[in-house]
């Protein structure tokens, strides 16, 4: 089911009508649970059991975990839910990669090795879930949080269908606390929610899939030796296309959330207007970069352990985030040159004395005190020179192959030979107009947030925005496609 359809919209019609109702807390909790479980069924009802079995399992680990106070029984619990929670991901979203590797690497040595065909179908949102879930054990087991006394509040946290598919990444301790107490939309809450609504539909509808999708794939199925600006432009787009489709998604559903009366957390602070790649990573995807901090760069050492260590963490944990993405080697690349973007740039602001703990994504360590070195403000020039080598690393993650990488990018680099032409001038020019408007947009916002902007503004300003936004996805109805994240 998604946000982008008519099924939707009668979906969360029926179920707010239901959460406004003088129900018990517990019946309501009931309603929500069973509504989140439909709506995942929707994708394919089989997979229902996969949310079970996480949610049993992870339940009574951390009970047993929060039970026990050997530290090798402790850890042997939570072994138990890694196991459970990493196997299933690793079975549906790595086991034909793995295989397929595995057999290139046995013809590499000679080894006439065929594997057996794998298909299998990815369930919809396990990689957002599966953290999710996972984050509950080791909360539980590093002594920040105590279970949940009730087994209903759990269930509803792991599969709440706002965030099930595609996030934000949300912490036991920022959502379960909310489905103790009954909690129900303030008229300024619901307003909120359904402006938010439609502020995030209409960056997947009409921005991301009506207007810079189409370039994008016009671009990445014409044959090779593209024009360097039809390249440059493709790219571009795919920066904003990206974006505009995953800050709609988690825009959308933290405005559903917000209109039953819950709060999640965000999940993007006008990244395009960062400074630096530390920077980008506070404001992109930011509870998938607060998780990998916390739950992996940290338990790997960060950087307490010398300075080697701490770029080996940067590559490890960057590596993996990009293999969260997706199995395949591109999207190891892309996360390979954001780990070593990070590293270099740590490197840099040491070699120039600045502070680390300043700057960086990531938390500081403990060791010597270091004296504050100058500090700069961002400039204007380095969010645009950060943006066009995000842009760049884009390229891989967009690509199906390294070929299709590889060839992108020598086009966009004007090496690629004779060069075709793909697009028309006005593609071209809804593009720079979408993406100079995007970059703007960032920059002024970088530090405001929108709630302020619109307190601020004249309220004629907000309605007529708000009524513009709704035309368009009128207009646009049935263009909207699956957001790109589902597939993670």
């Amino acid at each position: 089911m998604l946000f982008n359809s008519l099924t939707f919209a009668v979906f969360f019609a029926a179920v707010l009508g239901l959460h406004t109702l003088p129900l018990p807390w517990h019946v309501k909790k009931i309603n929500l649970l069973l509504a989140s479980y439909l709506f995942y069924a929707a994708w394919s009802p089989p997979f229902v059991l996969l949310l079970w079995i996480s949610t049993a399992v992870d339940w009574k680990v951390a009970a047993w975990i929060s039970a026990t106070q050997e530290p090798r029984k402790r850890k042997a619990i939570l072994t138990l839910s890694l196991l459970a929670n990493l196997g299933f991901l690793g079975y549906f979203k790595y086991g034909p990669f793995l295989v397929d590797n595995f057999a290139l690497a046995a013809r590499a040595i000679g080894i006439d090795y065929e594997p057996p065909r794998w298909d299998l179908v990815l369930p919809v949102g396990i990689s957002f879930y599966t953290f999710q879930s996972i984050a509950y054990s080791l909360d539980v087991y590093l002594k920040r949080a105590q279970p949940t006394r009730r087994f209903l509040d759990f269930a509803l946290f792991v599969t709440f269908f706002p965030h099930l598919v595609a996030g934000p990444i949300v912490r036991p301790t920022l959502l379960i606390p909310q489905f103790e107490e009954p909690r129900r939309a303030t008229r300024e809450h619901l307003i909120w929610g359904l402006a938010m609504m439609t502020l995030g539909l209409f960056e997947k509808v009409v921005l991301a899939d009506g207007l810079l999708a189409p370039v994008v794939d016009a671009v990445h199925k014409a044959p090779h030796d593209i024009g360097t600006l039809d390249a440059w432009i493709a790219a571009l787009a795919f920066s904003g296309q990206i974006f505009f489709d995953f800050a709609g998604y988690s825009t959308t559903a933290i405005g559903v959330a917000l209109a039953l009366g819950f709060a999640l957390n965000d999940n993007f602070n006008f990244p395009y207007a960062a400074s630096g790649f530390s920077d980008f990573w506070r404001r992109w995807h930011i509870s998938l970069s607060t998780w990998l901090r916390d739950y992996l760069y940290v338990p790997l050492g960060g950087n307490r352990r010398g300075e080697l260590r701490t770029y080996a963490n940067l590559m490890i944990t960057m590596l993996l985030g990009g293999l969260w993405h997706g199995a395949s080697w591109t999207f190891v690349a892309w996360g390979g040159l954001h780990g070593a973007y990070l590293a270099i740039e740590r490197w840099l602001r040491r070699t120039r004395g600045r502070t680390q703990g300043q700057h960086s994504w990531l938390a500081p360590g403990p060791g010597p005190a270091r004296q504050p070195g100058p500090t700069r403000d961002p400039t204007v020039l380095g969010a645009l020179g950060t943006f066009l080598v995000v842009t760049v690393t884009w390229v891989f993650f967009r690509a199906h192959t390294f070929t299709d990488s590889r060839d992108l990018l020598l086009s966009m680099a004007g090496a690629s030979g004779a060069a075709h032409k793909v697009l028309y001038w006005n593609d071209i020019a809804i593009v720079v107009v979408i993406v100079v408007t995007m970059l703007a947009t960032h920059w002024s916002m970088r530090a405001t947030r929108l709630e302020t902007l619109v307190a601020a503004a004249p309220g004629w300003v907000v309605v007529s925005a708000w009524t513009l936004m709704a035309f368009a996805l009128v207009a646009e109805q049935g263009a909207g496609d699956a957001f790109i994240y589902f597939a993670f």
